[in-house]
């Protein structure tokens, strides 16, 4: 196994690759190109300049910034002399951002730009550890990053950075990932050298890609997921290029005509329904082919399972539909990579039909955080799961009340499970135990043998009244296969039946309406109109059919505002804060079980 060390990435990167766009983005209409030795340079001089302003082995620096260049030059930098990078999501509260900076007892911030340093302004002087608060974007009043790379630029310190570089061993802290805090205050998972490391080097041989690839990046790089995969990226010799934002997402596939596209589930799921939406528009010969290109795709097996009837079928599909939904995404597209909450399984199908086969993959912050993953390019996948276990890591399954027959919560072991977390020895011992096996709240099981298949949250399963058991993200997942439904939230603890809370998809809606000549101003209005209600009446009684008498939703209620990271009820991956939901929407929890 090649002896890798993650502070040599760069250089190991120049040697065996060379490129002139090893990372990129586009400023003001032209694509800003990093070569691989101005990115050695660059990263070199902010590790001199930060030793010159008194950083040390092991102290901690926070980066809160979108993604862009500076934020990889300015993370290798930090790798480079053994310091502690801890990355945080630029859109948390000024509360949060005060908490975890002197949770971790960062020594220097850096910021992207003036709406992030806004809410953080002022810190330095209620924060004792806090020294110094840098800038990437120009912001008056704020020292900026150019100032570290200048002074590391007059004063180079080779011998020192190499001294402390030979120090550094697998087991020293890498990074301290806060976790997104769906409840309480967030949690520092402590990933060491190994952790990361055994990632890059244990699915090496699994992702087929190289010299040739050009990834986008847009996922949040304080999030392991994105984090992880571009040191894989780096150790693979593939071009990173970051988008301007998420606003621009679609403009930027085309420019950048990526090959690997890491992203979400929420994200593809807005695609997927945008681009029905445009299908139902057309009329006619060409609607009825858009919808059998469709039908056809849901259909899809791996491996030619259906037979050359439908491979037949499939290639056509391919030439005249499917081929204008890669062109949308850039016209390149090798492999869509899938993280962070779960895939709906008429996404993976019709996504890979399209040949832009997804890749999902299943872990956590604490585990690095790749456990599985659905290897859509091989003979060794499955739909509706998460895939095989990598190699060297250890899966067993814990059966407990409440689960159905073969299911447990998922406990992992391996070179990928983090140290514990930061300053919680206590919180540590509650999710590790004795025999060394990481408990990760997932309840699971595995198909075949060997595929595994995520079947929702340990501490999210409720039990009604009735003692019967919820698993509802099984359900919320199935009820967003509506094209009028963006998001749901089951709910119904202690109570007699399961009802929910649904935020409307609007475009779905504003469809539905126009179609049976209902004027639609604002959701607001809309969600109070009777036959609206009565759709989704209807809407919900359709899916409920596919569940247990006891699992099925009695009652909802419609939401009229959109749920978002910044209204607090999504985290920064889209995933449901339920407790921050459940209380801002108690007044429609209490009308839904008031007779009760």
């Amino acid at each position: 196994m090649e002896n890798i060390k993650l502070f040599e990435l760069a250089e190991r990167y120049h040697k065996l690759f060379q490129k002139e766009d090893m990372i990129a983005t586009q400023i003001d209409g032209v694509m800003r190109k990093y070569s691989t030795t101005e990115y050695i340079e660059t990263t070199n001089n902010i590790g001199f300049g930060l030793l010159n302003i008194g950083v040390q082995k092991n102290d901690k620096i926070c980066i809160i910034s979108a993604n862009r260049p500076e934020w990889s030059l300015v993370d290798m930098g930090i790798n480079k002399i053994g310091a502690v990078n801890v990355g945080i999501y630029p859109n948390i509260t000024r509360n949060e951002y005060k908490y975890i900076i002197n949770d971790c007892g960062a020594k220097i911030v850096f910021v992207g730009s003036e709406d992030i340093y806004k809410n953080i302004q002022g810190l330095e002087n209620e924060i004792e550890c806090l020294d110094h608060i840098f800038s990437f974007d120009e912001i008056e009043g704020v020292q900026n990053f150019l100032e570290v790379i200048e002074k590391g630029v007059l004063n180079p310190q080779y011998d020192k950075m190499k001294a402390i570089q030979s120090t550094i061993n697998d087991e020293d802290l890498f990074t301290l990932i806060y976790t997104s805090g769906t409840t309480g205050n967030p949690k520092g998972v402590m990933l060491n050298h190994k952790n990361v490391i055994s990632q890059i080097t244990t699915l090496k041989e699994k992702l087929p890609i190289g010299i040739d690839d050009r990834a986008i990046s847009f996922l949040p790089l304080c999030h392991v997921f994105e984090r992880m995969i571009e040191y894989f990226y780096m150790f693979k010799g593939v071009s990173i290029y970051y988008a301007r934002s998420l606003e621009t997402l679609g403009d930027d596939l085309k420019i950048i005509q990526p090959t690997i596209m890491p992203t979400v589930p929420r994200l593809l799921e807005k695609v997927y329904d945008k681009i029905i939406a445009k299908g139902s528009e057309l009329s006619g010969i060409k609607k009825k082919l858009f919808f059998w290109a469709v039908d056809l795709g849901l259909q899809h097996e791996y491996n030619g399972a259906n037979g050359i009837w439908y491979e037949l079928q499939l290639s056509i599909a391919n030439k005249i539909i499917f081929k204008k939904w890669r062109e949308a995404v850039g016209g390149r597209i090798r492999f869509i990579v899938s993280g962070a909450s779960a895939l709906q399984e008429r996404i993976a199908r019709i996504f890979t039909a399209a040949k832009m086969p997804i890749l999902e993959g299943y872990g956590l912050s604490e585990t690095s955080p790749v456990i599985s993953v659905n290897l859509a390019h091989t003979n060794n996948a499955h739909y509706g799961t998460v895939g095989t276990i990598i190699p060297g890591v250890e899966v067993k399954l814990v059966h407990e009340e409440g689960m159905k027959e073969g299911e447990g919560e998922i406990t992992v072991k391996g070179p990928n499970v983090m140290m514990g977390y930061y300053n919680k020895p206590e919180e540590t011992k509650k999710v590790i135990d004795e025999n060394g096996w990481f408990h990760t709240g997932d309840i699971g099981c595995l198909i075949k043998g060997k595929y595994l298949k995520i079947t929702d949250r340990k501490k999210e399963i409720f039990k009604t009244s009735g003692g019967k058991y919820i698993a509802p993200q099984v359900m919320e997942n199935k009820f967003k296969e509506s094209r009028l439904i963006e998001q749901i939230i089951v709910i119904g603890e202690n109570k007699k039946h399961p009802a929910a809370l649904i935020m409307p998809a609007e475009e779905g809606v504003k469809f539905w309406c126009n179609k049976h000549n209902i004027p639609f101003n604002n959701m607001k209005e809309i969600i109070l109109n009777k036959k609206v209600l009565e759709k989704y009446s209807k809407e919900i009684d359709h899916y409920n059919s596919f569940f247990n008498p006891y699992e099925r939703i009695k009652k909802f209620e419609l939401i009229g505002e959109p749920w978002s990271v910044d209204g607090g009820e999504l985290t920064a991956t889209m995933k449901l804060r339920r407790k921050n939901i459940l209380s801002k929407y108690e007044h429609l929890y209490s009308k839904i079980y008031s007779n009760e």
